[in-house]
């Protein structure tokens, strides 16, 4: 009998308990934080392609880091702004313009992410290189920052010209 008091004690006091635990929290929409760091992306692209290199600085933190392909790495905003002036240039030079395709992006307290792809459409809208990118933000005073930005192209290089003959 003893038992019986003793174990419908210990039941009673762990249905109290449980009844005083905290709720877990509601589960967090973050449609809207996942919009807003897929707008920075088509922000970049429009200014890129419109040439606005200091438009798209003011897109990375001080201390962001630019992997492009092919190109050495580009750190905080003059490395970055060294890397984009004559990438931009090259591109318009070339007439070609970036082109975003389909992209998923997710948020988790203030760091966001996105990963997608791309492809380089010429003046007459042909492809002539595709690619993927990833993108981690911070949210930084209300606004998302790039913090780490990665983009590769999905082509081989283009094999080397062939070498001079020599001259007898």
């Amino acid at each position: 009998m003893r038992t019986l008091t003793h174990l419908a004690l210990v039941v009673g006091t762990m249905i109290t308990l449980s009844a005083c635990a905290p709720a877990a929290p509601p589960p967090v929409d973050t449609a809207a934080e996942e919009a807003a760091v897929k707008a920075v992306t088509a922000a970049w692209l429009d200014a890129y392609n419109a040439g606005d290199v200091e438009k798209i600085v003011a897109m990375y933190a001080e201390d962001a880091v630019l992997m492009p392909p092919h190109a050495a790495v580009a750190t905080g905003h003059a490395g970055i702004r060294a890397f984009l002036t004559t990438d931009a240039a090259a591109a318009k030079a070339a007439g070609v313009k970036l082109v975003p395709a389909a992209a998923t992006a997710g948020v988790a307290g203030d760091t966001g992410w996105e990963s997608g792809s791309y492809t380089v459409a010429n003046a007459s809208g042909a492809t002539v290189d595709s690619g993927s990118y990833l993108s981690v933000s911070r949210k930084s005073n209300g606004k998302w920052l790039l913090v780490r930005d990665i983009y590769n192209s999905d082509r081989p290089l283009p094999a080397p010209a062939p070498a001079a003959a020599e001259k007898k």
